[in-house]
Parts: structure tokens; sequence; C-alpha cells
């Protein structure tokens, strides 16, 4: 029995301030068009956590330190392969922001991010999984679609 597995590994970072904000992304594609955590991909042989830090920084300007893992968010494609997204969060950063061709970046009252509507891929979740000690995974399969939260 074959137990390796084709995966695309990405990560997002909630960046927040002591103030109750934090920072999205205003991602914007072909189709689609909402708010997220800035992130991206892994490179090949590239740490985890080294991949969050080069995203943000790519993504927003902002240096981050003492990123924590708060979760894992993947499904598993039609083909069989796995997207995962691992979660991160911190509030120890520096530098002037800056949005990038990947979309606007901006501060948001977390309250007020919670309420939005204009959300993209499962984000109410993630900040669920972020902010909370509910989950620490999201996992769905697209072919029932359904999301389910894997509790502690």
């Amino acid at each position: 029995m074959e137990r390796k597995q084709t995966a695309e590994l990405t990560n997002l970072v909630m960046v927040y301030d002591d103030n109750g904000n934090v920072l999205v992304e205003e991602k914007v594609g072909s189709n689609y068009r909402g708010l997220i955590f800035p992130g991206g991909h892994v490179e090949p042989g590239e740490a985890f956590v080294d991949s969050a830090i080069r995203e943000i920084q790519e993504e927003t300007g902002l240096n981050i330190k003492n990123v924590k893992l708060c979760g894992v968010k993947n499904w598993v494609e039609f083909d069989g392969s796995r997207y995962i997204v691992f979660l991160y969060k911190t509030n120890k950063f520096s530098g002037e922001l800056t949005s990038s061709d990947e979309g606007r970046v901006f501060w948001m009252p977390l309250e007020k991010l919670r309420k939005a509507e204009n959300k993209l891929w499962h984000m109410d979740q993630m900040l669920e999984l972020s902010c909370g000690n509910t989950y620490s995974e999201l996992y769905f399969n697209r072919n029932d679609s359904a999301i389910k939260p894997i509790l502690k």
C-alpha cells in the first residue's frame, strides 16, 4: 500500500496588534475577490515557519517573529492530492506596511472582520481556529465538500 501523497504546502498568518486589529489582504482574482490573511506557498526545501516569515515580508513589507502554529486547513483535491495550509499567528512585527501584486493589505478591527461578508475560502472557520481553542484542523474532501472541524 502506497503511503506517500502528493501535496501542495501553503501558509496563512494572522498578524495582530495590541489594539484589536488584524492584518488582512484583499485578494482579487479572475473568479474570486475577498478578505483573507496574507500568506503563500512553501518553497521546496524551505522550513514551514521560514516560508510564513518570507511570504509576509513579500506580501506586506512587514518582518514578523515569534510565529506560532494555530492549526492546519487541508483538503483532498479531485485528483487525490492534498492541499495543506499551515495557519500561524503573531503580534510581533516591524516595518512599514506595503501592499503587493498579491492584493491590498490593511489593518481591520477583528470584530469587523468577523462580520464582513466578503471573506474568502472558509475564513470564518480559520478565524475560529486562529483565535480560539475549539479545534486545530479544518478538513474536507472536494467530493463531499463538507467542512469537518477536527477537535484537539
